[in-house]
């Protein structure tokens, strides 16, 4: 009985979605919508997009983020630890913050707000040669909106309210486009709407509305894109020359790659180990080219360091990491 009930709640939600985004968005947004799909396009579409001359640093990026959420009223949470240890061993998703609320029954949250979530996933996608395609990475920044709404209209307004940090960032709204299914999906006890939204043809992130199956007047909103990803699509650079900088030609990858995941999960206190959240540590690193890391990684773990050090303070020195990733590698 439960589970009809959720489904007709989740049914119910969609059908009020496109009115919904439609008054929250206003006049100037064209809407296509049945009852499967919808997409949702500025009338002004299709003009050309200049990036900027000089794309903002890190820290510009990040600062614009928290001020652009400030402005409509949502304050900056502190991170989630990287070691989660319940239903995964690490962080993988700042909607990890509300599983009180969808998971567990509670009227409660772990975090609410802005979250610049720093996470670590293996589901990037590859290549037929196994290497990550461009805009994919094992860890990365997850910039997050979460938290518990009262109603439909507030969820209309989170999206229309991350149109607005978007702008501050440089991105119009004429290159913007927002789509997806009107349809609910279940993961046990939780179900969502995901609506995904773009930036000219590349997909930055997604809006989810979620709810739990027992008790569907609970919903809340995790709004999500990769910090990574929000720089790359202003800036239209290379992908790998935007996340290592000088270091993109210095090694393949596959190295860099670990060499930035690695000193996230040392920074955080988690060493290697034969499982768990270390037995992670242990994998990532294996993947380090021993050839190319020869002279060392301390560089590369030093620039890395300063980057994984805008999000929350790392427990060990760059100095340390770096003694550990070497270590690791001659065993």
């Amino acid at each position: 009985m439960l589970i009809h009930e959720s489904r007709t709640v989740g049914e119910d939600l969609a059908q009020r979605i496109p009115s919904t985004l439609r008054a929250a968005l206003g006049q100037h947004w064209e809407f296509t919508a049945d009852d499967r799909h919808i997409e949702v396009r500025h009338l002004h579409r299709g003009t050309l997009y200049r990036p900027p001359r000089r794309p903002p640093s890190w820290r510009e990026l990040l600062g614009s983020l928290e001020t652009g959420f400030a402005q409509v009223g949502v304050a900056r949470d502190a991170c989630l630890p990287l070691r989660w240890g319940r239903e995964t061993e690490l962080t993988i998703s700042a909607v990890q913050a509300l599983d009180p609320l969808l998971k567990d029954g509670q009227l409660r949250t772990h975090r609410s707000g802005f979250l610049p979530q720093p996470v670590v996933r293996f589901t990037g996608q590859r290549d037929a040669a196994g290497q990550l395609n461009e805009g994919f990475l094992t860890s990365f920044v997850n910039i997050s909106r979460v938290q518990r709404v009262g109603d439909l209209d507030e969820y209309g307004a989170i999206l229309d309210g991350w149109l607005t940090v978007l702008s501050r960032l440089g991105f119009h709204a004429r290159h913007l486009s927002i789509h997806g299914k009107l349809s609910s999906w279940r993961r046990r006890q939780v179900e969502g709407i995901t609506l995904r939204f773009r930036h000219l043809d590349r997909t930055l992130g997604d809006i989810v509305l979620l709810w739990n199956t027992e008790h569907p007047d609970r919903l809340a909103v995790d709004l999500g894109s990769g910090l990574e990803r929000l720089a790359w699509a202003r800036s239209q650079e290379g992908w790998n020359q935007l996340i290592y900088g000088s270091f993109a030609t210095a090694a393949p990858p596959t190295t860099l790659d670990a060499v930035r995941t690695a000193t996230l999960l040392l920074g955080h206190g988690i060493t290697p180990a034969a499982r768990g959240a270390g037995g992670i540590t242990r994998r990532v690193i294996g993947a380090i080219d021993r050839d190319a890391a020869c002279l060392g990684v301390g560089a590369l773990v030093r620039e890395m360091y300063g980057y994984w050090s805008l999000f929350s303070a790392l427990r060990a020195p760059w100095p340390e990491i770096a003694r550990a990733i070497e270590e690791e590698i001659r065993q």
